[in-house]
């Protein structure tokens, strides 16, 4: 299996995927509120991402970093560097190809929405017996994956986007 879970024939997505993120996460949030955002996204991680979590579970830190890796090969403007120890994979977000094209097309930016990728993340890393938190947003951010449940997220560490 491939590091994605989807394949593409083309070497890279559409930036304006970016804008239907963005409005489904508005559209989300004003139908069932903040509860249900999270709610949704964990269900999504553990759910739909699960063929990935398997991956994951059964390759550890090495298929985690393989997996980002990939991803943002695949994302348009992506400024990217993924490190790898053996405790722990560092993503580092240096330019955040969403926020970036959401400004570029002059979009008002849901303001949870680096927010997503914890809630997202931290249930596909739960699901595969790790923990991950976030640091940064708006643009620039830091994910950190660690096996077990030795990571705890400060959810002020998380800033949001505008």
């Amino acid at each position: 299996m491939s590091e994605l879970y989807y394949k593409d024939t083309k070497p890279q997505g559409a930036p304006d995927f970016y804008f239907a993120i963005n409005a489904t996460f508005r559209f989300i949030l004003r139908k069932f509120g903040q509860d249900g955002f999270i709610r949704w996204l964990r269900e999504m991680g553990a759910d739909y991402f699960e063929p990935i979590n398997k991956q994951w579970r059964a390759g550890g830190l090495s298929a985690v970093a393989d997996y980002w890796r990939a991803f943002f090969a695949a994302e348009p403007e992506a400024d990217v560097i993924v490190n790898e120890t053996a405790t722990e994979v560092e993503v580092v977000v240096r330019s955040c190809p969403a926020i970036s094209h959401l400004r570029l097309g002059k979009r008002d930016i849901v303001s949870c929405y680096c927010q997503h990728c914890y809630y997202l993340s931290q249930a596909r890393a739960r699901a595969a017996g790790m923990s991950m938190v976030v640091e940064g947003g708006n643009g620039s951010c830091v994910h950190t994956y660690a096996l077990g449940d030795v990571l705890v997220q400060d959810l002020g560490s998380i800033k949001e986007a505008s």
